[in-house]
């Protein structure tokens, strides 16, 4: 009997101490112990509880590198995340998400934040004056030629074409007209500078060539610049050149009030509306400036001002420029080709047109050259590819992603 005495609390010892993970088989009624209960509820409540955690971690790289939470709107907003989107992670809008996403990202103390009120710097002298650098060679270069003759006018044309090609590459070096720097992928490509070269030739050169081949085909084309028998249209290209100054300005004053815009706003239609009439805006006093400089060339040298040739190919040298600046490096070359393809392309057809059996090739540059004149192709091929390029930068240069802290002028 003592021995039963001494054996039944055995069972019952180990039941205090039984494992969770291995019930003991007399206890498999029980309820499951809590540790069991949380490991899975866990994960599933932390996920549905904080959705940003995922959009974070897919965008890692682009919230470590923010300088402040613009970037960061801006870089979704080029990823498809739009306001709507915003809304299925609880926010208002892209603006207040990327606020967020900034805050949670653990950063240095000593790193800088540029969350305030964006400041509109004064325009530097050193890209200033680097922009007044084209038009004051090409003035020069007018100068010249115009008080020499013969081979020493070929000389100083030939040098002074040199000296304006390099002014106009070392002014777009610096300011807002250059690219953001550490962008290589954004340098501008060899096509839209070749596409650049032949519009401006042309513009020297393109009208009074068209009426030479127009009047007495290829035997009546001029002898030559030595002999002073080829016509050229300096005014407009030398407006053009004096145009960098205003063109810089304009794009400074475009990129600074856009980064102002984007603080200021709560949404990406917010910042689009706001932009927009800021980009037509500063592209029409663009075009008023050019063409004061038009007409200002234009009495100087007592040449017509070649306003309509003058103007398209302002206007779409500005889009190209304002496009490259911004990343977008695809629409100008495109843009910039096809007027040039367009001149070329009159050009070649008005002078197969002068050969036996081939007249019919040259009626539509004819019909073209009887009712505006030569300068009626340059007007129509850039005025053509201005408008579609000015239609593309509307829908372009409006997002919040084309005006990254990056992007703003040096």
């Amino acid at each position: 009997m003592n021995a039963d005495a001494l054996t039944t609390p055995a069972p019952r010892a180990p039941r205090p101490s039984a494992d969770p993970g291995q019930p003991h088989p007399g206890t498999a009624h029980a309820p499951a112990p809590r540790a069991v209960d949380r490991k899975p509820a866990t994960p599933a409540r932390r996920g549905a509880a904080d959705p940003v955690k995922a959009l974070m971690h897919r965008h890692r790289e682009l919230c470590e590198r923010a300088v402040d939470p613009l970037e960061i709107a801006a870089g979704l907003e080029a990823h498809g995340v739009t306001d709507r989107t915003a809304a299925r992670f609880r926010h208002r809008d892209v603006f207040s998400l990327a606020e967020e996403m900034y805050a949670r990202v653990p950063r240095d103390d000593a790193a800088p934040a540029h969350a305030g009120p964006v400041t509109e710097p004064a325009p530097r002298a050193t890209w200033a004056l680097l922009a007044l650098l084209p038009g004051v060679l090409c003035a020069a270069t007018v100068t010249g030629v115009r008080l020499t003759d013969g081979r020493l006018r070929l000389t100083v044309a030939v040098v002074g074409v040199l000296a304006v090609a390099l002014g106009v590459r070392v002014a777009l070096s610096r300011g807002p007209l250059s690219n953001p720097p550490g962008t290589h992928a954004w340098r501008t490509p060899p096509g839209t500078r070749l596409w650049t070269y032949w519009l401006l030739a042309y513009a020297l050169l393109g009208d009074g060539l068209l009426r030479g081949t127009d009047d007495g085909g290829p035997d009546g084309l001029p002898t030559g610049l030595a002999g002073g028998l080829w016509p050229t249209a300096t005014a407009p290209v030398l407006a053009l050149t004096l145009a960098c100054a205003p063109a810089a300005w304009c794009a400074h004053h475009f990129a600074v009030r856009a980064r102002r815009k984007l603080a200021t706003s709560r949404g990406l239609e917010d910042f689009a509306d706001s932009a927009q009439p800021l980009l037509l805006g500063t592209f029409a006093l663009f075009v008023c400036a050019l063409t004061a400089l038009l007409a200002l060339c234009g009495a100087a040298l007592d040449e017509p001002a070649a306003y309509a040739q003058g103007i398209t190919l302002g206007a779409l040298l500005l889009l190209a420029r304002l496009l490259t600046v911004h990343g977008f490096t695809h629409a100008p070359t495109v843009a910039l080709g096809a007027a040039a393809v367009t001149e070329g392309t009159a050009l070649a057809v008005d002078l197969i047109g002068r050969l036996p059996g081939c007249g019919f090739l040259a009626t539509p540059v004819e019909t073209v050259l009887d009712s505006l004149g030569p300068g009626g192709i340059p007007a129509l091929a850039c005025g053509g590819a201005a408008l579609i390029l000015l239609f593309h930068t509307t829908r372009t240069l409006t997002r919040a992603s084309a005006h990254a802290p990056t992007n703003e002028p040096r």
